[in-house]
């Protein structure tokens, strides 16, 4: 076996995961070998095979004791968790092994957790990948290295493996459940991949180098799509024009770095068509709402009614975290100066009726702006500027007992126009860092 210096640096700290079996033993034994490296040992005993599983647990401590290599023991409930998380006994397992191992290497202050993945293994998940129909990411196999965790044997035939074994005359235990036919897993391992070493007696170091291949091919589209929503989307929505002009092979992985969950490819090829589509739309995937309007696509649909009824003072300030924006608000008298276009608004004191809130848009608002002849409605004047229905829903809007004042983004009604010397009251409005964008950035 070759050391790759790049997976295990000189002078490393490497935890080795250990279950007791034929590869962990052969991959324990060879990194004791390695005159530059301090190893350490995990073993996490997963409480599905009673006195056998505990048989192994002692197994390990005895070897590691024998070699003199420090070695941590954990025992689980891996059907407790499972039941608990709503999870498949094999997907519980891993994922109690993998944060035991984390957390083991840490406590051991190891830059590396090596774990005993072979050639095998490799092509078997390979196999039963494309048994079900994987794409590209599937059929790149088991990662060489993935953050510290590193799988040195990866290139290794078990039956490598297993003359290591009897040269060295190194002692391991059996997993009677590795005899049984009940898994897919060991169905391939028994049945099919003997008919594939009859045809090609490499098949799985074959399967290594096509893996490798896709791999390259995968790491590559992936970048494309990353590159591509670094440089579109905004945390919140992207362009539908921009996604559509992609490759379906980068369009669907920005979808797939979208979801949080794993998308199979039925909802892919749903999304792909989704973005294609015109108008309001909403689409449900696994763990995520897409909402389609007026060329952009949104992580969910909007939330409806979202700004609360605020009343709005002379002296006071006024947050609106919704839309990212604050009020200040203040009392003064109007001598004709000019202020930024839409960032202050002045109302004529005597002109408002009752008390002064800033709130959602409502039904049958309606707006007589400051310099038109006429008055709107705030769904045409919405429609004319081209406002997403997210805009709409957040867009702030200044209210008395009468009706509205000034709607963030249009001039102030004209009932409370001022004159020169007028008391006015004063809203100035300024952006909160961190906030959304209200709708007239």
């Amino acid at each position: 076996m070759n050391r790759d210096l790049e997976l295990l640096p000189r002078g490393s700290r490497v935890l080795c995961a250990v279950s007791g079996g034929a590869d962990s033993m052969c991959l324990l034994h060879w990194l004791k070998t390695q005159e530059d490296l301090k190893v350490f040992a995990a073993h996490f005993e997963h409480g599905l095979r009673g006195e056998e599983s505990l048989r192994d647990a002692a197994f390990v401590t005895q070897a590691c004791a024998a070699w003199g290599i420090p070695c941590a023991v954990e025992h689980g409930n891996v059907p407790a968790y499972a039941r608990e998380k709503g999870l498949g006994i094999e997907e519980a397992a891993r994922e109690l092994r993998y944060e035991f191992l984390e957390r083991t290497a840490d406590s051991f202050g190891c830059d590396r957790i090596a774990t005993a993945h072979n050639a095998d293994d490799n092509a078997e998940t390979v196999l039963l990948n494309l048994c079900r129909g994987s794409g590209a990411a599937g059929l790149t196999g088991i990662p060489v290295r993935r953050g510290r965790i590193v799988r040195p044997l990866l290139p290794v035939t078990r039956q490598e493996i297993e003359a290591y074994l009897r040269e060295n005359g190194i002692d391991h235990v059996e997993d009677s459940s590795n005899g049984s036919d009940a898994f897919s897993r060991n169905r391939l391992r028994h049945q099919v991949l003997p008919v594939l070493r009859e045809l090609n007696p490499r098949f799985a170091q074959a399967v290594g180098r096509t893996a490798g291949l896709l791999r390259e091919d995968e790491d590559y589209l992936s970048a494309r799509a990353s590159a591509f929503l670094d440089s579109s989307f905004d945390g919140e929505s992207l362009s539908l024009e921009a996604l559509c002009a992609l490759h379906p092979a980068i369009a669907s992985r920005v979808l797939r770095a979208l979801c949080p969950r794993t998308l199979e490819q039925t909802h892919v090829n749903a999304a792909l068509r989704f973005i294609r589509g015109n108008g309001l739309g909403s689409l449900n995937l696994p763990g995520l709402r897409l909402w389609r309007e007026q060329g952009k696509l949104y992580l969910k649909e909007p939330i409806r009614g979202s700004l609360p009824d605020r009343p709005v003072r002379a002296g006071e300030r006024v947050d609106l975290p919704e839309a990212g924006l604050r009020l200040s608000v203040d009392e003064v008298e109007y001598h004709g100066e000019i202020y930024d276009l839409f960032k202050t608004y002045l109302f004529k004191c005597e002109n408002i009726c009752g008390t002064l809130y800033c709130t959602g848009r409502r039904p049958g608002d309606r707006l007589h702006p400051q310099g038109r002849n006429c008055g709107k409605s705030l769904h045409d004047l919405f429609r004319e500027a081209g406002m997403t229905q997210i805009e709409r829903d957040r867009v702030p809007v200044l209210r008395d007992d009468r009706g509205v004042l000034a709607v963030l983004g249009f001039p102030a009604d004209e009932r409370v126009r001022p004159a020169a010397g007028d008391r006015v009251l004063r809203i100035r409005i300024t952006e909160i860092l961190g906030g959304l964008h209200g709708a007239s950035d």
